[in-house]
This record gives structure tokens, C-alpha cells and sequence, in this order.
């Protein structure tokens, strides 16, 4: 199986304080993968140092060359980031907002070019975003403006997709917008790694990752019974996952 990412012995210590612990982990290629864990497990910590945006020890490999060793330009060719909780100017209009992840393939004094507008129209087209386009951020609910940063993730095309809480403000029917649109970018090639706390949703996934106090507790598919053995046991078995309807949904542990 190909790796799009790869980790060896990754530590990472913020203030001094040790927060991953020797991790070692590989995420296939051209498939959805969900970090999981209670909160203070190091899940955001990890997506950000994959994203090369955090001091650290040990390696990250993307497809099997250091992170270190891959060119600034490169990186932004073939990694799109989304952010928890982004700041961006709220004057900027969207348009220009979701055009932001063409940045990378347009080079120095660029002008975005016919490919660049036709990737940001699809982009917010995906994201319902578009009859916003000529609208600032700062018209926008907390939800517009999430779908406004997906469609600038979306629009970089990059092979590699490190999303950080995507599903932060968006109601139920956007969150199952958002799941078709990763589905659809799986279905093109596309390597996506995300960090939720809707643990049903990331039940869709592929793969989950399960962190806890930093370290990697259960990585594997998200319909092997291990698996949800980890991720019931690190939220404490207040939880039970359960099969419905050839799904699987999270319900409160009444005993």
C-alpha cells in the first residue's frame, strides 16, 4: 500500500511540555483517515506538525521524503491546510478568500489565470458558497465563512488535504454536504486527514486514528470491532458504538 504520510518516532513538546510522545504512523494514499481522541489527545497537535507548522522531533515523511527537505512552493502544490478556528481579514471578499489556495500555483507577481477562476468556481460551487462570492466575510455567519475556507482548501487541487475540525459551525445538512464532498475528492486520488469530535461522522472514514495523552492508542478501519473498542475505551466508556441500517452511530452507555 502506498503512504501518503508517514511519521517516525514524532515528539513535539509546546511551552515545554511534552505533547506526542515517539509516534509512528503511516496514512495510506488516496484515502479518508480520521484522527479521534478526547480532547488534550494531541489530535490538532499532530495534523499541525504533518503540516510541517510545528517544531519537532523524529521525521515526517510525505510520500516517503522528509517534510525538511521539500522546497516552501512545493509543499503549498501539494498540501491543502484548514484550520480550526482560521482569522482572515473579514473585509476580504469571498471570492478573493477561496482564490487564496490558488497562490501556490501562480507563483511570484502572478495573476490568477482562466484554470485558477474555473478551480474557484467549482470550489465554491461545492461548497454552496458561491452566491456569496461577491460578499465579505464579515456579512457571513460562523458557518458561511467554514464552507468559504473549505472551498479555499478545495481550490488548491493538492493531493494532500489536512483539515483540522472542518465541521465547526456548520449545521447537520452542511456537515453531510461536507461528507459527500470528501468522498468525492477520495474518488479523485485525493489523501484526506482530518481531525472531528462528531464521532459518527468520522465513522465514515476509512481509517481512524485513536490519540490519547499524546500517544497512538488503535489505528485501523473504521469497521474493525478494535476499533471501536479504542475509541470507547479513551472517552471512558460513556459511549457505545453501535450498527444501524448498515451504519455505524455513537449512542450514550446507559449501564
Amino acid at each position: 500500500m502506498k503512504h501518503a504520510v508517514q511519521t517516525q518516532h514524532l515528539s513535539v513538546q509546546l511551552g515545554g511540555r511534552p505533547v506526542l510522545h515517539g509516534l509512528n504512523l503511516q496514512i495510506a494514499a488516496g484515502r479518508w483517515t480520521c484522527v479521534l481522541g478526547p480532547n488534550g489527545a494531541g489530535k490538532s497537535t499532530l495534523l499541525k506538525t504533518l503540516a510541517g507548522l510545528l517544531p519537532h522531533t523524529g521525521q515526517v515523511l510525505w510520500q516517503g521524503q522528509p517534510l525538511e527537505s521539500i522546497e516552501r512552493r512545493s509543499r503549498g502544490l501539494q498540501l491543502s491546510w484548514l484550520g480550526q478556528s482560521e482569522s482572515t481579514t473579514l473585509d476580504l471578499r469571498v471570492w478573493d478568500v477561496a482564490m487564496l489556495g490558488r497562490l501556490p500555483h501562480q507563483g511570484w507577481w502572478g495573476t490568477p489565470t482562466l484554470k485558477d477562476a474555473e478551480m474557484v468556481e467549482a470550489a465554491l460551487k461545492a461548497t454552496q458558497a458561491w452566491d456569496w462570492r461577491e460578499r465579505t466575510l464579515g456579512e457571513l455567519s460562523g458557518g458561511e465563512r467554514q464552507r468559504v475556507l473549505l472551498a479555499r482548501a478545495m481550490a488548491g487541487n493538492a493531493p494532500l488535504m489536512l483539515m483540522d475540525e472542518p465541521l465547526a459551525n456548520l449545521d447537520p445538512p452542511h456537515q453531510v454536504d461536507w461528507l459527500e464532498q470528501v468522498h468525492c475528492l477520495i474518488a479523485q486520488g485525493t489523501t484526506v486527514v482530518s481531525v472531528l469530535h462528531e464521532i459518527g461522522m468520522a465513522l465514515h472514514a476509512d481509517e481512524v486514528i485513536v490519540m490519547d495523552q499524546g500517544q497512538v492508542i488503535h489505528h485501523g478501519a473504521c469497521s474493525d470491532p478494535q476499533t471501536h473498542t479504542a475509541i470507547e475505551a479513551v472517552f471512558n466508556h460513556r459511549i457505545r458504538i453501535h450498527a444501524l441500517d448498515g451504519q455505524w452511530v455513537v449512542l450514550p452507555r446507559t449501564t
